[in-house]
Parts: C-alpha cells; sequence; structure tokens
C-alpha cells in the first residue's frame, strides 16, 4: 500500500514543531500509573479500605484501555490536535477530582475518569506523529516518544514517593495539573488539520460492546496470579462474557456505518503481525518491570531502594534502543530487521538467565538485562511504524489506537501470566514458601526477617529456582515477536 503525504512537509524546524508538544501528553499517560502506585499506601491510611486500594491503579487501567480506540476513531472524525486538548482536559479536570476526593469510592470514580481521558494521550501522540512527519521520518521521532514512555514509567515511582512524602498524596493528583496546562499550549501550536474521515457519527454500540469485551477480559487476566479451584468458575464467567462480547461486537463492525474498529486493516497481513509484536512487547517489559525488582528484594536481599537504581540499567537500554532503532530506520528505510535480529539476542539473553541467574550477582543480572533491553527497543517502535504506513493518513488515529490498544492488553497479560508461572511453580515446589512470596510482594521483605537463616536461605533459594520460570516466559515473549518480524510483509519504508 502506498503511503500518504503527511501535512506537513520535512524542514528543519520540523523536530521543535512537532516534539515538545507530543513530549508532555505522553510523559503523563506513561507516569501516571506508577506515580499513584508510589502513593497507595498514604491514601490507605487517609482513606482506609486497603483490600480494594490496588483498584485505584486496575480502575484506571481499564478505562485507558476502553478508551484508546475511542479516541482514534474521534482523532480521524473531527481532527487529532482537537481531540489531543479535549483528552487532556478530562484527564486534568479528572486529576483535581482525584485530589479532593473524600472517600475510596469516589477517589475510584475519579480515577475512572482519568483513565478515560489519558486513555487518548498515547493514542493521539503516535498519530500525531504520522500525521505531521514525513514516512522516512518517522523511525527516529517514534524512537523520542518510546524513550519517553520509558522514562516516564520509570521516574514515576521516585516523584511519586517525592511528592507524597513532603506534600501528601492529594499533591500528586494536583502535579498533572500545570504540567496538563503546558502540554495544552503546546499542542495548540501544532499545525492546525482537517479531518480525514467522513463523519457519520461515533459508534456508540461498538463503544458499549467493546466495554463489554475487554472490561471481563482483564478481570480475567488479573485472576492468573492467583489461580486455583475457587476461582475457576468466575474465571470461566468472565471469559464467556468476553467472548460473547467480542463476536457480537465484531458482526456489529461489519455492519456499522462509522465503525469504532478499521476491521478490513486486519486483513492486512503487516497490521496484524506489528499488533501482535506490539502486544508481546508490552508483554515482556512489563512482566519485567514487575517481577525484577521483586527478584532483587527476596533473592539478593537489596533494598527498595536498591531495586529501583538496579532498574535502571534494563529502563535506561530499552530508551537508547528505541532511539537508535528509531535513527537507523530513518536512515535504512528497512523496519522488519532490527526486532527480528534484536529480539533474537534478547530471547538468547533471557534462556541464558534462566540458566545462570541464580549464580550472579545482582549487579550483572541487572547488565544482563540491560543488554537484552538494548534490543528489545526496536519492538514497538516498528509496530507503531508499520501500523501507520500500512493504514495511511486516513485511518492513522484507528492504526495509533490499535497497536496501542494490543501494547495495552499486552501488559497486562505478560504481568499476569509471568505472576502466574512464578506463584505456580512456587506452590508446586513448596506451599509454604508460595505463602511467603506472597506476603513478601504485599508486605516487602521484612517477612523474611521473621525466620530462621536456614529457612530465609531455602526460601531465596526456592525463589530464585521460580524465576526460572519467568525468565522463560517473557523468552517467548521475544520468541513470538522474532517470528512476526521475520514474516512481516512491509520490510522498508
Amino acid at each position: 500500500m502506498t503511503e500518504e503525504t503527511p501535512i506537513v512537509p520535512p524542514s528543519r524546524n520540523l523536530f521543535r514543531t512537532v516534539v515538545p508538544p507530543i513530549i508532555l501528553p505522553v510523559f503523563l499517560a506513561a507516569a501516571d500509573g506508577t506515580v499513584v502506585a508510589t502513593a497507595l499506601p498514604a491514601i490507605a491510611a487517609d482513606l482506609g479500605d486497603v483490600d480494594k486500594l490496588s483498584w485505584i491503579v486496575v480502575a484506571n487501567l481499564i478505562a485507558s484501555t476502553i478508551a484508546a480506540p475511542a479516541y482514534g476513531r474521534l482523532a480521524d472524525l473531527y481532527g487529532r490536535r482537537r481531540i489531543m486538548v479535549v483528552s487532556l482536559c478530562v484527564f486534568m479536570s479528572a486529576a483535581i477530582l482525584c485530589s479532593l476526593a473524600p472517600t475510596l469510592p469516589l477517589l475510584l470514580a475519579a480515577r475512572v475518569l482519568q483513565g478515560l481521558g489519558g486513555g487518548g494521550l498515547m493514542t493521539l501522540a503516535q498519530a500525531l506523529i504520522g500525521e505531521l512527519v514525513p514516512p522516512r521520518e518517522r523511525g527516529s521521532y517514534q524512537g523520542y516518544l518510546s524513550a519517553n514512555i520509558v522514562a516516564g514509567s520509570t521516574i514515576g515511582p521516585t516523584a511519586g514517593g517525592f511528592i507524597t512524602q513532603l506534600w501528601g498524596w492529594h499533591a500528586v493528583f494536583l502535579a498533572y495539573v500545570p504540567l496538563g496546562l503546558i502540554a495544552i499550549v503546546l499542542v495548540m501550536r501544532l499545525p492546525k488539520s482537517e479531518p480525514t474521515g467522513a463523519r457519520a457519527g461515533f459508534d456508540l454500540p461498538g463503544m458499549a460492546l467493546l466495554t463489554m469485551f475487554i472490561v471481563p477480559l482483564l478481570l480475567a487476566v488479573s485472576q492468573l496470579q492467583s489461580i486455583s479451584l475457587a476461582i475457576l468458575p468466575r474465571l470461566g464467567l468472565y471469559l464467556l462474557v468476553a467472548g460473547v462480547a467480542l463476536a457480537t461486537l465484531l458482526i456489529q463492525q461489519k455492519r456499522a456505518k462509522s465503525p469504532l474498529l478499521a476491521l478490513p486493516l486486519f486483513r492486512l497481513p503487516a497490521f496484524w503481525r506489528a499488533d501482535v509484536m506490539a502486544a508481546c512487547s508490552g508483554a515482556s517489559l512489563t512482566a519485567m518491570i514487575t517481577f525484577l525488582p521483586v527478584y532483587f528484594v527476596v533473592v539478593h536481599g537489596a533494598t527498595t531502594g536498591e531495586a529501583g537504581l538496579l532498574l535502571i540499567p534494563l529502563t535506561a537500554a530499552v530508551s537508547s534502543g528505541s532511539v537508535l532503532t528509531g535513527w537507523l530506520i530513518s536512515r535504512t528505510g528497512r523496519t522488519a530487521i532490527f526486532p527480528m535480529v534484536g529480539l533474537t539476542v534478547t530471547a538468547l539473553t533471557l534462556i541464558g538467565l534462566a540458566i545462570w541467574a541464580p549464580g550472579l550477582s545482582r549487579l550483572s543480572l541487572a547488565w544482563v538485562m540491560a543488554l537484552g533491553g538494548l534490543c528489545q527497543g526496536s519492538a514497538m517502535l516498528t509496530a507503531q511504524i508499520t501500523v501507520q504506513a500500512v493504514a495511511g493518513v486516513r485511518n492513522l488515529g484507528a492504526a495509533a489506537a490499535s497497536a496501542q490498544l494490543s501494547r495495552s492488553l499486552g501488559s497486562a497479560f505478560g504481568a499476569a501470566t509471568a505472576g502466574a508461572v512464578l506463584f505456580g511453580v512456587l506452590a508446586a515446589m513448596d506451599q509454604d514458601t508460595a505463602t511467603l512470596f506472597f506476603d513478601m510482594v504485599r508486605r516487602g521483605p521484612s517477612v523474611l526477617a521473621s525466620l530462621t537463616m536456614e529457612h530465609a536461605a531455602l526460601v531465596r533459594q526456592e525463589v530464585a529456582a521460580a524465576f526460572r520460570g519467568v525468565f522463560l516466559t517473557v523468552a517467548c515473549f521475544a520468541s513470538i515477536i522474532v517470528v512476526m518480524a521475520a514474516t512481516l510483509p512491509l520490510r522498508r519504508l
């Protein structure tokens, strides 16, 4: 398929025109989950309902995942710059409501609204790059964006802890407001573009069916980390509802005058393969960022702060790999070769860790992970560039939303699958260790202090052995990316 010409021609000022307005919204979206997660203990101390606390993060994730396709479609219908401003306004207004919430139910409601606003930030930033940047130059710009996403996710916990300690948890949400206002000012400086889609009305039935599919699917995925016979009926019900909703959605989308999802694009091999790459990229990175700090704390006895520092080589490597891949794509025009080769290295690195990780020092482990991360940075970037090239300017919003939705679902599935493997292997080895490990994840490494030295050493040894399964699980995600990249029809821009 021939790529349509973007509305802004190449120029020396292109970087200054495009990058500042999209960097800040993406940073807000990337940092949101990790910033708020750090403030959860303070929120629990103030509002209570500790057993429902995780829903502050989960409800926001579900809402933002649902909102991404809607924003993609609205952007194609009404203009991407305009809808980005709407998304930022909803996000900031909800942040103010979060800071004022006197009870946990009201805070949860405000977080859902914030997710509905934040769900558009990533999608619209990706679509704006496709709209404003020529195809051959998109690699570099997508690299900047990917690096910013990883940076936001990494800086988030530090920023959240610092703000909470100085000014309380309310200030965490209020901090979004000035940043959001600056983002709006910068976005309004972007060139104004006309809508590219025919205005046939927004597909509300499609949106309702998509919600009925995503909500039970994510709830089912969340059950995987504590899989047991007791939850199987509930898990089956979630999957049944999600399956029926998906089947109904596909039928409805074929008949809708202005469908929410661009289903014809999924018939193109390059498009659906790129979406699979995006899903596996989100799965592998989220699984490692979620569980690697736990490994450092439990197996190597690191403090929580030290575990965060040991994660920096991995996140910095992923960011650097994204920027480097973007630069190479812009210079050579080649796309698929980079994740095909890079994720092969990542998969081999993870297989090596599954064999030798227990014998490595924590610093050595961190730098080996960084090597895999450097190569891993090419996957999501290539996926976004591919879907935009295949979709063309008319469907940029839908294409960006598709890749973002795939990444979000993949991230949730990756973390849940890695957790299920880890807890499952531990339970098979020693049920007492599995129970202790679950307590350590919830309450911290202080649980080990109550054990004898011999028992604590045994727990660390068994946890290290169980983590072999996590490394192999993430290696499987990397291997799928290699297969998708190797068979990607669009190999050069």
